[in-house]
């Protein structure tokens, strides 16, 4: 935790001028700025995202998304830190997006005939905390993971999060709303 609020050993100017693509994917486009909490602003952006996503290419699409936004972020993640001279900065939110992008999976699955409905936007919400909560508690294996090298490291604890939010909202689904 500590090295997630050190300062920069370089300025965030110097690592967008050396690597713009690489720090605006890492940052989703700056909201790993917003302040306070730039983990759940990250989040939060995911959510409109894998909507226009699903609506434009389905489930399929949503797949897609996940799998290019954990592959680009890894690297992405691992050069913004690397070059920063922190192993997990807080700006750096694809991590986030990563993660909430495979509780969202879950949701956009086992509740696709309810569009905007409460229950939908109950479960996105849900999906949401959950994964907040796993992402910041790092209960067990999720964070082991964290201790892994460079942009491993960086993406893996939220991607297990992800999956432990997504998985709870599926035993959610099992309980309330299976037929």
């Amino acid at each position: 935790m500590g090295a997630r609020i050190q300062e920069a050993a370089s300025p965030w100017s110097r690592v967008w001028r050396e690597a713009p693509v690489a720090t605006a994917i890492a940052t989703w486009f700056g909201s790993g700025f917003l302040p306070l909490v730039p983990g759940t602003w990250g989040s939060l952006a995911t959510i409109p995202v894998f909507h226009l996503v699903h609506a434009w290419a389905g489930l399929p699409g949503t797949v897609v998304f996940t799998v290019a936004v954990t592959l680009l972020g890894g690297v992405a993640a691992h050069r913004a830190a690397a070059r920063l001279r922190i192993s997990d900065p807080s700006q750096i939110v694809i991590d986030e997006v990563a993660g909430q992008s495979i509780a969202l999976l879950f949701v956009y699955e086992l509740f696709p005939a309810s569009g905007g409905s409460l229950l939908f936007l109950s479960m996105i919400a849900l999906s949401f905390v959950l994964f907040r909560i796993f992402d910041i508690w790092k209960p067990g294996p999720v964070g082991w993971l964290e201790r892994l090298p460079g942009g491993l490291g960086i993406m893996s604890d939220d991607l297990l999060a992800g999956l432990f939010a997504g998985l709870l909202v599926a035993a959610t689904h099992l309980a309330f709303f299976r037929a």
